[in-house]
């Protein structure tokens, strides 16, 4: 029998086995309630879950990431819409660090499942969008799926693995510890179970330097970040990362498009390599980040003194307002999945995650031009992928994301 999700009391009473509070919004009274300790957990550590975009897109980026992907499994649209309340009521309790639920019996299942315990708030966002899958016969969305909503064409070198790519609904969990990045994802699975199911799931990390501060490094020894887009140019951001009234979905307006892919790197073969033939991979100085011909990380990249096939020159031309409007915020973490014992090697590389305005005119440009020549496609292979409508921000008390498409 098809097990349906009836209301958001039902949906999180079965799922965590107590009465959950239902508030739209999480109360000071609420979290004091909860135990969440204002002393200790101060405000800077709490991401707000209100606003015209939803958090963690633009949101400084926190340590650790838990992606992950569900599928729909009930086949009413109002199971959706109950799913998507139920979860917000949980993504408020679990940004500020209280727990979803208490137990009214010893033999109820605990409301919630104690992990994160004592860990507050640790600026834990989660993004929530919605695959091109969501947008089928089953629930009458087909014809409010977005046009750059797309399905990503096949890639040169790509090897996906069909089970840890795409899905019905993304949800990114962003903390900065890993375990309230996992709790969040594992209590929302438990609140949606009957009408969302687990598909996949893909962990990260992004660990900033300490002597001196800057930027990261990814898993290849070279700083990962130093040409992305600025959150603070509204301009920019306008015109690359936030969807428009006339991009053909009023619905997304102040949303966006999230690619999640998943680059595994062949560090064997990298480590082996020259510095010189690394450095010649990305027209970067492995040591200081500068571009070829410059002596800072910020200094401006003259593509004409880099290698045809450097990854520098070929994900950004810099051939003017073309390939500026080209540009997308990344959000990238590494990844140590440990060792691989059907290849011999380490299960290591980049969690990909980019959100932009239309990837039609920007991650697929970007990835078919770098497919097509990028000296470091020797070192790495494309082995998940994923394709996302993030909605707009909850504007409101009481509200869910995704209210502008299922709750007009």
């Amino acid at each position: 029998m098809t097990k349906h999700v009836v209301s958001r009391r039902q949906l999180l009473t079965a799922a965590g086995g107590a009465a959950v509070l239902l508030a739209g919004q999480v109360s000071p009274a609420d979290a004091a309630a909860a135990g969440v300790d204002r002393q200790t957990d101060p405000a800077d550590l709490i991401v707000g879950c209100h606003g015209e975009h939803q958090s963690g897109i633009v949101t400084p980026a926190q340590r650790h990431l838990l992606m992950s992907s569900f599928d729909i499994t009930t086949t009413r649209r109002h199971d959706v819409v109950e799913l998507l309340r139920s979860w917000q009521v949980a993504i408020e309790r679990l940004a500020v660090g209280a727990p979803l639920g208490r137990n009214h019996s010893l033999n109820d299942a605990p409301g919630d499942t104690g992990e994160a315990a004592g860990q507050g708030g640790a600026r834990l966002t989660v993004t929530i969008g919605f695959g091109p899958s969501l947008f089928d016969g089953r629930f009458g969305l087909a014809a409010h799926r977005p046009p750059p909503l797309i399905d990503l064409p096949a890639f040169a070198g790509d090897a996906l693995d069909p089970t840890r790519s795409g899905g019905d609904i993304s949800i990114q969990a962003c903390s900065d510890t890993r375990i309230v990045a996992e709790h969040a994802v594992r209590d929302l699975a438990r609140v949606g179970a009957g009408a969302a199911k687990l598909r996949w799931t893909q962990g990260g990390f992004a660990d900033p330097p300490v002597r001196p501060p800057g930027t990261g490094r990814n898993l290849l020894g070279f700083k990962d970040g130093t040409a992305n887009l600025d959150p603070t140019d509204a301009v920019r951001m306008a015109r690359n990362v936030w969807a428009a009234p006339g991009d053909g979905a009023p619905w997304m307006t102040g949303g966006t498009y999230q690619v999640f892919r998943r680059v595994r790197l062949k560090i064997e073969d990298w480590d082996a390599s020259s510095l010189d033939e690394q450095q010649d991979t990305f027209g970067r100085f492995k040591s200081s980040g500068a571009p070829y011909g410059a002596t800072n990380e910020f200094d401006p990249v003259n593509s004409a003194l880099l290698p045809t096939d450097s990854h520098v020159r070929l994900a950004n031309p810099r051939t003017g307002e073309a390939s500026e409007d080209e540009r997308i915020l990344r959000r990238g973490y590494n990844f140590a999945d440990g060792y691989d014992p059907t290849t011999g090697g380490y299960d290591f590389g980049l969690a990909f995650i980019a959100y932009q305005r239309d990837p039609r005119r920007q991650f697929v440009t970007i990835q078919q031009r770098l497919a097509a020549s990028d000296a470091l496609n020797e070192y790495t292979s494309h082995t998940a992928s994923g394709v996302f409508a993030v909605p707009p921000g909850v504007r409101r008390p009481g509200s869910f994301v995704g209210a502008t498409l299922l709750d007009p």
